[in-house]
């Protein structure tokens, strides 16, 4: 198994193709906004991030939301909590703004389900060596959304993708597709 994995591809003209680019990064995600409108009662319960070799991952967790959650992501020049207007700070080159349509807490109860507070890093978020990522920032829950502040590098592009109960966004490492 381990020389199959050491093999290099062969294209037709026989050029050999290095495991680089055999493995080429997506490209044309593109940087504007993206969005999908819908709702859900259900709970953000999670926020978790990982690290890909093309780019850096951030996953919210909304057990119960189903396929058709809702989302506003694009890039913003600062960070402002919704309801009370209060510039929340982010670190990095640019901020990514993240609105998910489902709220941080029960709706019936108000106990909270996502254990954020206003202003200060996701918790249990560790960005050390994440090449795109540079800082979290929980601006709130607020009528219904989610909202929180995703500092990177710079301006780099992402794609938004709705999966069973979670929402993800991938921050591509650069513009090119290069590793």
């Amino acid at each position: 198994m381990s020389a199959a994995l050491g093999m290099a591809a062969v294209p037709a003209d026989g050029a050999a193709l290095t495991t680089a680019q055999a493995t080429a990064c997506p490209t044309g995600w593109g940087s504007l906004g993206k969005t999908v409108a819908s709702t859900t009662t259900a709970p953000l319960t999670d926020i978790r991030t990982g690290r890909h070799a093309c780019y850096d991952r951030m996953v919210f967790d909304i057990p119960g939301g189903g396929d058709g959650l809702g989302y506003w992501v694009g890039y913003v020049d600062h960070l402002y909590q919704d309801g009370s207007g209060r510039l929340i700070p982010v670190g990095g080159g640019a901020v990514i703004e993240v609105r998910v349509a489902a709220p941080g807490y029960d709706p019936e109860t108000g106990a909270p389900t996502y254990p954020g507070r206003a202003g200060r890093p996701l918790p249990g978020t560790d960005l050390t060596g994440y090449r795109t990522f540079r800082d979290t920032r929980f601006a709130g829950s607020f009528e219904g959304e989610t909202q929180i502040g995703l500092g990177v590098r710079a301006r780099l592009p992402f794609r938004v993708l709705q999966l069973n109960d979670r929402v993800v966004v991938d921050v591509a490492h650069n513009w090119t597709g290069a590793r």
